[in-house]
C-alpha cells in the first residue's frame, strides 16, 4: 500500500517540479528581456547626450550624434566654456548654488521627519492617528498653490536679504515633509515592539530608544528617502525660479540650463555639456546609497 502511494505521489512531485522550473525559466527570460529593453531605451539617449557634449558646435548643429561612427570628431571646448567661459555661459556658480540648496533641502525634512515618525509610531498621545492622517493628506495640496503665499512671506524681508537661500530651504522642507513622514512612519511601524519594550525594561528612555534602537534600524529607509528628496530638490526648476528672483547668486543649476536653451536652442552644444555636468552629483549620491535603496522601499511597503 505504501509502495503504491509512493509511486502515485512521486510522479506528481516530479511533474509539478518540472512545471515550476519551466515557469521559473520562462519568467526569468521574459523578465530579463523586459529589463534589457528598458535599460537600452534608458541608456541610448544618455549615451547620445554624452557623445554630443564632446562634439564641436558645427557638427552638433549639422548631424546627429550617431555620425561619430563614420566621422569621429571630439573636443573639450564645450566643457571649457561651461566651466570657465563668460558670465552668461559659466555654470560653476549655479552648480555651487544647487549644492547649497540641495544639501539643507534634503537634511532638514529628513531630520524633522525622523523625529515626527517616532512620535507618530512609538509615542502614545491623544489624537495621534488624526494628526498623522492630516499630515499625510497635505500631499494632495498642489505645489503651485503654496508658492505665491510663501513668496509673499519672504519677499522684501530682512531675513530674506540676510539668508537668500532660506526661502528655498523652507519651501523644499515643507513640500517634502508629508511624504517623508509617511514613508518613515511605515518603516518604523514594522519594527517589533519587543525591541522597544526590552530597551525600556533596561532603563532606556525615549532618547536612547530613538538613537540606539530606531536609527540603526532605519538606515535603509533614511537612505531611500534621502535619494528621492535629493533628486527632487536637485532637479527642481519651479521652486528655484520662483524664490531666486532671477538672482545669479541664488539661482540653481536647472534655472541656468533652462535659460541656456534660449528661444531656439542656439546653445545646444553648451547645453549638452551642462546637462551632463548636472547629473554627475545625483549619480554619485545614488550609487553611494543604492545598497540601502531597495531594502528601504521594501521595508516601507504595505505587507500582505
Amino acid at each position: 500500500m505504501s509502495t503504491q502511494t509512493l509511486t502515485a505521489v512521486n510522479p506528481t512531485k516530479k511533474s509539478g517540479s518540472a512545471a515550476g522550473s519551466f515557469k521559473k525559466l520562462v519568467g526569468n527570460r521574459i523578465g530579463s528581456a523586459v529589463a534589457l529593453v528598458i535599460a537600452v531605451l534608458w541608456t541610448v539617449p544618455t549615451f547620445g547626450l554624452f557623445i554630443s557634449s564632446f562634439r564641436p558646435e558645427s557638427e552638433i548643429k549639422s548631424s546627429g550624434w550617431w555620425s561619430i561612427f563614420a566621422d569621429p570628431q571630439f573636443t573639450l571646448e564645450n566643457y571649457q566654456q561651461v566651466l570657465q567661459g563668460s558670465t552668461s555661459t559659466n555654470l560653476a556658480v549655479f552648480f555651487q548654488n544647487s549644492i547649497v540648496i540641495a544639501i539643507p533641502g534634503t537634511l532638514a525634512p529628513l531630520i524633522l521627519a525622523i523625529m515626527a515618525s517616532y512620535a507618530f509610531s512609538v509615542l502614545e498621545w491623544k489624537g495621534r492617528d488624526i494628526v498623522f492622517v492630516a499630515v499625510f493628506t497635505l500631499q494632495i495640496v498642489p505645489l503651485q498653490m503654496a508658492l505665491i503665499p510663501l513668496l509673499r512671506i519672504f519677499s522684501g524681508t530682512e531675513v530674506a536679504s540676510m539668508f537668500p537661500f532660506l526661502s528655498l530651504w523652507t519651501a523644499h522642507t515643507i513640500f517634502g515633509l508629508p511624504l517623508a513622514i509617511f514613508l518613515l512612519h511605515n518603516f518604523m511601524s514594522e519594527v517589533p515592539r519587543d525591541l522597544i519594550e526590552a530597551a525600556r525594561i533596561d532603563g532606556a528612555g525615549h532618547v536612547t530608544v530613538f538613537l540606539r534602537v530606531m536609527l540603526p534600524l532605519m538606515l535603509p529607509a533614511i537612505a531611500s528617502y534621502a535619494i528621492f528628496q535629493f533628486l527632487w530638490v536637485w532637479n527642481d526648476l519651479l521652486v528655484g525660479l520662483t524664490f531666486s528672483g532671477g538672482s545669479r547668486t541664488v539661482q540653481p543649476l536647472t534655472a541656468a540650463l533652462a535659460a541656456m536653451t534660449g528661444d531656439r536652442g542656439q546653445d545646444w552644444h553648451l547645453l549638452t555639456a551642462g546637462a551632463f555636468i548636472s547629473i554627475l552629483l545625483p549619480l554619485i549620491v545614488f550609487f553611494a546609497l543604492q545598497r540601502f535603496f531597495v531594502r528601504g522601499l521594501l521595508a516601507g511597503s504595505v505587507k500582505g
